[in-house]
């Protein structure tokens, strides 16, 4: 294999990261508007694309193994593919907190405990995150991607003070006297929302992943992954 085509396999395995990430992102968004609108029709319809999603990332690891198998990489490009087989992963999995999301969507029966644009920040928050690290990963920006590693504590604070809400609203809720359903339902509602919170704040984490990975792409230090 010419040199050139080497090149241009690298080059179509970059471009295959970024549109499984934009596809993924692009999901994520539509599972959070669907949430706030609790539109299950709509939330069963995302959740049923993820096999779109596995399948493409079935693609690109076979494609990240035959360059491995076929070819001899300098260390550079080494990185390159090493580091997309590793974002691949993350992608992957914030497309599985995709599917969760849906799924809670469709547990919704009561007034949320939290507002809608609480959840919604805390949304947007991770899907900034998620866009961005992809960016990075593009242009492979060094800068950026540090700036997205330390974006991850305020996700973690927003994350923590949500929890709290929902957890006062539930000691609130205690001095109550409540009859079985409704302490079943209340169980389920608090159930469903902290659970939420937890896959907002792992898609965020797995944006993190991305950046360092990035990182180590464009540096070779391990130091974040």
């Amino acid at each position: 294999m010419t040199r050139k085509s080497y090149a241009k396999q690298l080059e179509e395995l970059r471009e295959n990261v970024i549109d499984m990430g934009v596809t993924v992102h692009e999901r994520l968004n539509q599972a959070l508007e669907a949430m706030v609108q609790v539109d299950e029709e709509w939330a069963d319809e995302i959740g049923k694309g993820d096999d779109q999603i596995d399948d493409k990332y079935v693609e690109i690891e076979r494609q990240c193994s035959d360059l491995l198998a076929l070819q001899q990489p300098v260390a550079s490009d080494l990185r390159l593919i090493t580091a997309s087989f590793k974002i691949i992963t993350d992608i992957e999995r914030i497309g599985d907190k995709v599917v969760n999301l849906t799924d809670y969507t469709k547990l919704v029966r009561d007034k949320r405990i939290l507002d809608e644009e609480d959840i919604l920040e805390l949304g947007k928050f991770a899907s900034s995150m998620l866009e961005d690290s992809l960016s990075c990963y593009d242009f492979q920006d060094e800068d950026r991607a540090k700036e997205i590693v330390e974006r991850d504590d305020e996700m973690d604070q927003l994350c923590e003070e949500s929890t709290n809400n929902i957890l006062g609203h539930l000691i609130e809720k205690e001095s109550e006297t409540m009859n079985k359903e409704d302490a079943t339902r209340l169980a389920q509602q608090v159930s469903t929302e902290l659970l939420t919170i937890r896959d907002l704040e792992r898609v965020a984490d797995h944006a993190t992943n991305i950046a360092a990975r990035t990182i180590y792409l464009v540096t070779s230090t391990r130091e974040l992954i």
